[in-house]
């Protein structure tokens, strides 16, 4: 088990001003098993009709389910229905607020969520509203990024009544939505074979990785936290588990959440995100920028090097407070390479001032000797230090 040390930091000096910023946290898009959260929005469209066509093969027809629009999109980022194909028999996995299943749209392999407002019976229409205008500004966004590090969005569109779906496509859809909701939102993300980082860590928990693994994945993540921050947006929940790979490795960013613009920092407070990854000034409530990214990709940082959840042996009861007060963060193992430690310290610093941008992360991950440094050791050739033991390196 990895220990924890109080680590002493500075504490932030003062409140934190920034240029307007977008915030993006709570619509989870990434992961094929991942959870449907409530803040989920979209923009209204009009209603949708659904209609089957037939996708011929080897003498057999394979009925898919084709959703034919009502109206040309309105918008470059809303969803061109005609192109998205359901399989027939296509596996449905139910979340709280709606389904996710793989589909077809375009020629591209898909992850689809179809969420639905309402349907708990507890939502307000005002609520619903604010929702719905939500998606439209992180759609549109989101619409206009094409990096290698960040996943892709197709679309989104909300308004295809349930009343709407023909019995043959209910089998496949509306029999997994609520018949509650008078109307559901669509939303059409890349989809990605290889899975979450957080598994792939898991799965390398013996073995560890490879130091150079480690610098890449690193480096993918850091350029694409950088790319959004260029661009304004905030994402507020970095996480192994929000990273997704794809066939062949490559790191993703992924679950994005229901943006809005900072107006005034000072509003922006709150918890978000997940807590062993939320920077102290969120925990705290207090207003916070971008800087939250960068501390939490301090914590994935050291995860992605250990292949271990930090705090694995702390009382979670307290860890908010030992984290905002004690200046808690991971132990650094003494064979961490001197010079990533240096980069895990300065990203997960207490005072967002002092963090460096995701820039200048880039410059500094770029910049280790991947053939000097040497990754964890697996735990059949453990050594003392060398597996975040209490002997370890004290951050400072």
């Amino acid at each position: 088990m990895a220990s924890q040390t109080e680590n002493k930091v500075d504490p932030p000096e003062e409140i934190i001003k920034e240029e307007k910023f977008m915030y993006a946290e709570d619509l989870d898009l990434a992961r094929v098993d991942l959870f449907l959260e409530e803040k989920m929005a979209a923009t209204a469209l009009g209603h949708h009709r659904l209609s089957i066509s037939s996708n011929g093969g080897d003498g057999e027809k394979d009925e898919i389910i084709t959703v034919a629009p009502a109206a040309a999109a309105e918008a470059a980022w809303e969803m061109d229905f005609s192109k998205l194909h359901i399989p027939k028999n296509v596996e449905i996995k139910k979340g709280y607020h709606g389904v996710l299943f793989r589909a077809d749209y375009g020629g591209r392999d898909v992850a689809v969520k179809i969420l639905q407002w309402g349907a708990d019976g507890y939502s307000t229409p005002d609520q619903i509203a604010h929702l719905r205008a939500s998606l439209k500004e992180v759609a549109a966004a989101w619409h206009e990024i094409d990096h290698p590090n960040i996943t892709k969005f197709h679309g989104a569109s909300i308004g295809a009544d349930l009343d709407d779906i023909p019995a043959a496509a209910a089998d496949e859809i509306s029999s997994s939505v609520a018949a509650r909701a008078a109307s559901v939102s669509w939303v059409v993300v890349e989809y990605l074979t290889g899975g979450t980082l957080k598994h792939h860590l898991i799965q390398h928990i013996d073995s560890k990785l490879p130091y150079k693994d480690v610098v890449d994945l690193a480096l993918a993540m850091a350029r694409g936290l950088s790319y959004l921050h260029s661009r304004k947006i905030v994402h507020r929940d970095v996480k192994t588990e929000n990273m997704l790979l794809d066939d062949e490795g490559n790191l993703k960013i992924a679950d994005f959440g229901v943006a809005r613009i900072e107006v005034d920092p000072k509003e922006m407070t709150g918890n978000t995100g997940t807590l062993i990854y939320m920077a102290p000034e969120v925990l705290d409530r207090k207003p916070y920028n971008h800087k939250c990214d960068v501390y939490s990709f301090g914590i994935c940082l050291w995860e992605i090097y250990c292949c271990q959840m930090p705090y694995v042996d702390c009382n979670f009861a307290d860890l908010s407070w030992k984290i905002v007060h004690s200046h808690l963060r991971p132990e650094i193992p003494r064979c961490c390479p001197k010079d990533l430690a240096k980069i895990m310290q300065r990203c997960w610093d207490a005072n967002p001032e002092k963090r460096p941008e995701m820039e200048e992360v880039i410059r500094l991950l770029q910049a280790l000797n991947i053939k000097k440094g040497r990754g964890m050791l697996p735990r059949k050739k453990k050594s003392s230090g060398c597996f975040c033991l209490p002997l370890g390196r004290r951050s400072s």
